[in-house]
């Protein structure tokens, strides 16, 4: 039989979203438990009644409440189906088959996944004892042909982060004709006044871009709406590759609602960094081993005993993504919620 499709996606691990299982508690995607924010509900309503018209493919409205809200040229900002959609789209835009592109592992799922479909060769370098990125290693494993590299910060599944001081001393090793994309997806979350906001503290980098979404502290998963902040020529070569029309006007409708009611987002947030350091401390006094996390989840590092841990916390009701022989990735929910999985363990 003829072959139609390429014969190296078949090693090729397919992403794997966290479960839904109708009754239980799920605590496997990250996501908020508050549903939407202020004012989404009625503007995504209003929105339908246009659906039979194409969205503004440019997302201009969406881009300029960006940048009021970032302080940034909206010249400087690209819109995408969520931050994994811009970072397959960086890919895009500096990668060419055989090029190089270095992330930290164990980091987000998806990033080996869009480096092969890309053409790109991943470099992936391990994460250290404490499972946070080790910069000094991910810098020195720059070459000639490394064209893109990612920082996860904080990082997904293991909610570590970098601080400042790491991050400057990277930044000022790698060459500035290799792209750094600092993925901030949970950037909300964060409480530490050492872990540096991307955009504020590196944004002038030429060689330096920020990538958030609106999917996890503003409530839009289900929407999907992200952004890339970078120079003018990244984000236009972004803007140049990205699928036409992929953020619907729904998406951008519910975004700019969404905008609107940062104070309420921050309330929410707040009640879950609050969780985050109950159940953290809770879960510590069972396994110590936890690393300390500035997202709405955190990680016990079980090795092979995840899988077996993951399946024992359904049998109770309680949803949580395992990452078989590494860990097990546990979102912040409501209360109750998280009571329900401190009664598991």
């Amino acid at each position: 039989m003829t072959r139609l499709t390429r014969a190296d996606l078949d090693a090729l691990p397919a992403y794997v979203a966290g479960r839904t299982v109708p009754g239980a508690i799920k605590l496997a995607s990250n996501e908020v438990p508050y549903g939407p924010l202020p004012g989404v509900v009625d503007a995504v309503a209003a929105s339908i009644t246009g659906a039979h018209r194409y969205p503004d493919p440019g997302a201009t409205a969406l881009r300029a409440a960006l940048s009021d809200r970032l302080g940034v040229d909206p010249d400087r900002i690209a819109t995408g189906c969520g931050s994994v959609a811009l970072t397959e789209h960086l890919f895009r835009t500096t990668c060419l088959p055989g090029d190089e592109a270095i992330y930290a592992w164990r980091s987000f799922e998806a990033y080996p996944i869009i480096a092969a479909t890309s053409g790109a060769t991943s470099v992936r370098v391990p994460n250290t004892s404490t499972h946070g990125h080790d910069l000094p290693a991910m810098a020195a494993a720059v070459t000639d042909k490394t064209r893109l590299v990612i920082v996860c910060n904080p990082n997904n599944p293991t909610g570590t982060s970098n601080r400042k001081a790491e991050l400057d001393a990277f930044l000022d090793a790698v060459p500035p004709t290799v792209l750094v994309a600092l993925d901030e997806a949970y950037r909300e979350f964060v409480t530490d006044p050492d872990v540096p906001d991307g955009l504020a503290t590196y944004g002038d980098r030429p060689n330096v871009v920020v990538l958030r979404t609106l999917s996890k502290a503003w409530g839009l998963a289900g929407l999907r709406v992200g952004y890339l902040v970078g120079s003018p020529e990244v984000a236009a070569a972004v803007r140049k590759v990205v699928t036409p029309f992929s953020t619907s006007a729904t998406a951008q409708a519910a975004a700019l609602a969404a905008l609107q009611a940062s104070d309420e987002m921050q309330r929410r947030v707040d009640l879950i960094t609050a969780e985050r350091e109950r159940v953290v401390s809770a879960v510590r006094k069972v396994y110590p081993d936890v690393p300390d996390t500035q997202s709405n989840f955190f990680w016990l590092p079980l090795g092979d005993a995840a899988t077996d841990f993951a399946a024992k916390c359904e049998e109770s009701g309680v949803i949580v993504r395992a990452f078989a022989g590494d860990g097990v990735r546990v979102t912040i929910s409501s209360p109750g919620e998280n009571d329900a999985f401190l009664d598991c363990i």
